[in-house]
């Protein structure tokens, strides 16, 4: 959806990110009765979501596609706007922040919030082939979003290191069939192994060969293990942070790139907020839906707190 706004009107927030975490900012924003704009690239995660059953009010499951699709409506219905634009740098700006975008345009805004997200470390696969596999609920990439639904099948986990080995236990509280394959770089820790060995998770060591997705499972092939059969294999192999504009911007961001938490609160660069799983916590829907309100009304009072001091400056003369 295109925003109807000239390029050099000036918007009191601008939200960079159309996921849950942005749309949510959109429409607190909104019923403020501030101007929200939202620009976005199209590829918010959650618009791959087959269906997800993490998503509270939606006991049957909802896909990501119509969950974006229905918080797009709300917030527009309140006055939000949207617009698909890669958004390319924001720079301070005398009244707040210029938006360069990498069509060559501009936008202005008076406060930033930050909703960029994540991107998936993924396994080798052509893209088609991919998307299809998760379609069919034999790769997944989110143990807390999906364990539940995998109850008692059988689970393997690819991964090489120490997060490999957290989410195989995380996932054996769902079935006692699960396989952690550390790939031919094994790093486990002693007491991981010991961990591992105690819940009756399996190890299977060497090269990822390939992955062969069908249906209603995935094979796996491992230089050093005949073919191995699995109802869905999560791999845990990590994810990138989008965080090149905020780290433009000066905000801090961890060890993995990501935004600090306090950031949804305060991120220390006057009118700037961060929201969803730009911020290092839990990457949930519902988590990023409460960042996107409480950054909203952040974002909100701290700019009553400048019009209040605009308003006394000008009393004064």
């Amino acid at each position: 959806m295109a925003s109807k706004a000239e390029p050099s009107s000036e918007r009191d927030v601008v939200i960079v990110g159309a996921g849950p975490a942005g749309l949510t900012a959109a429409l607190y924003l909104a019923r403020y009765r501030r101007e929200p704009l939202v620009l976005h690239d199209g590829k918010s995660r959650a618009l791959r979501i087959p269906l997800t059953h993490n998503a509270p009010g939606f006991p049957e499951g909802i896909g990501g596609p119509d969950l974006i699709a229905r918080m797009t409506r709300h917030a527009v219905q309140y006055g939000a706007e949207l617009e698909e634009a890669e958004v390319v740098a924001i720079e301070p700006a005398p009244e707040g922040f210029l938006f360069r975008l990498g069509n060559g345009s501009t936008r202005l805004g008076r406060a930033v919030i930050l909703a960029t997200g994540v991107e998936l470390n993924q396994v080798d696969l052509p893209e088609a082939v991919h998307e299809a596999a998760i379609r069919a609920g034999v790769l997944r990439y989110c143990p807390v979003c999906d364990g539940y639904e995998h109850t008692e099948k059988r689970i393997g986990v690819i991964g090489c290191d120490t997060n490999g080995a957290a989410e195989a236990l995380f996932l054996r509280r769902y079935s006692r069939d699960v396989t952690l394959m550390p790939l031919n770089r094994p790093e486990l820790s002693p007491a991981e192994a010991l961990d591992l060995a105690s819940a009756g998770v399996r190890l299977e060591a060497g090269a990822l060969l390939a992955l062969e997705p069908a249906a209603d499972h995935i094979a796996v092939h491992l230089d050093s293990a005949a073919s191995l059969a699995f109802d869905v294999v999560y791999p845990a192999l990590g994810c990138r942070p989008r965080s090149e504009l905020a780290r433009r911007l000066g905000l801090s961001l961890t060890a993995g790139g990501c935004v600090t938490p306090d950031s949804v609160f305060d991120s220390r660069i006057a009118g700037v907020f961060a929201a969803g799983d730009l911020v290092e916590g839990l990457d949930q829907i519902s988590v990023a839906m409460g960042h996107g309100a409480v950054a909203a009304t952040r974002a909100h009072n701290w700019l009553r707190e400048q019009e209040h001091a605009t308003l006394r400056s000008k009393s004064r003369t």
